[in-house]
């Protein structure tokens, strides 16, 4: 990406009205230049750039440094308040501390893919100056995505409250022991496992945790909850698909010689003691990732897992075939 040219407008006084938050895995030396080359072209069309603190001083950079409109972001959750939206540089780790900081602003989240499969980027690498573009001239659409509304209970009184994008899951803490845990759907019990955890996941996560304990890929569109077990002892352990509506709910029995731990989009941890119970339902408050183009899911999971299509001969092969008067 080139530095902005010199006579572009905007570039000596910032847009007071325009702001992007720009967060980076700044532990990789691609992503802190290609944070840099953003900054500079973001402010070369008067845009502010909103940046942590820490990652400003990992990049070398602070606010009032010529040819750049560079701010500290806010440390009290408010960072992507008055934000367009934030710009994330890395995987998807990196795209869920994003949706972790301004989930409370619902500034909207576009992910341009430096790690491996990035499923929630919307991009990748190579298309940085693109999106740089699309930015600049409010060319994208967003997407709201269901979230979880999660709450941890011991003796009927609320512990912790969180909430997640891609799934809650509660795990065994320690590796030889395991979770001994019911299942509650709508208030009702439906079964009891012995097990490593539990997966509660989000159509968006179908394609994360859930995934590789086995549970379904679901579409984005589809408005569900997924329950998973993991390695379950028990002959009814099957991924569950539930209403959106419906409330999950995993009690750690209290007779259980193991506890357990909640991890919230294997970022946010809470520990679980024998007895305690966690109920999961639809967040009220989505997450909204940005959109450049309209492809369908199919497409992403095609891309991203690297799935063999060879042989498809499509619709439009499929029309010339019939129109030709030949089985479609």
């Amino acid at each position: 990406m080139s530095d902005a040219p010199a006579d572009r407008p905007g570039q000596d006084t910032p847009d007071p009205q325009r702001r992007v938050l720009l967060l980076t895995h700044t532990g990789r030396e691609d992503a802190r230049e290609v944070a840099l080359a953003c900054c500079r072209e973001l402010s070369g069309h008067g845009i502010v750039v909103r940046i942590p603190t820490a990652e400003m001083d990992d990049l070398g950079i602070s606010a009032g440094d010529p040819g750049l409109f560079v701010e500290p972001a806010p440390e009290d959750g408010r960072a992507g308040e008055g934000c367009e939206l934030a710009l994330v540089l890395g995987g998807d780790g990196s795209i869920l501390r994003a949706a972790e900081l301004t989930h409370e602003t619902g500034t909207p989240v576009l992910g341009v893919n430096l790690g491996h499969v990035g499923f929630l980027a919307e991009a990748e690498h190579d298309d940085v100056e693109t999106v740089i573009g699309a930015v600049v001239s409010r060319r994208y659409t967003i997407e709201e995505r269901t979230t979880l509304d999660v709450r941890v209970l011991r003796d009927g009184d609320v512990v912790t409250s969180t909430f997640a994008l891609n799934e809650a899951s509660v795990e065994k803490a320690a590796r030889e022991r395991m979770l001994e845990v019911v299942i509650e759907v709508d208030g009702r019990p439906l079964s009891r496992w012995g097990c490593d955890g539990v997966v509660c996941s989000t159509p968006t996560g179908s394609t994360a945790y859930n995934f590789s304990a086995g549970g379904p890929i679901v579409w984005p569109t589809v408005d569900a909850l997924l329950l998973v077990p993991i390695s379950a002892h028990a002959l009814f352990a099957r991924p569950l698909v539930v209403a959106p509506t419906s409330v999950l709910a995993v009690e750690v029995l209290a007779n259980t010689e193991g506890s357990g731990v909640l991890w919230a989009d294997g970022r946010r941890a809470v520990d679980l003691p024998p007895g305690a119970r966690i109920e999961v339902r639809r967040g009220e408050r989505p997450v909204r990732l940005v959109r450049l183009q309209e492809a369908p899911f199919t497409d992403r999971l095609v891309a991203k897992f690297g799935l063999p299509v060879e042989g498809w001969r499509g619709s439009a092969e499929r029309r010339r075939r019939s129109e030709a008067g030949g089985p479609a």
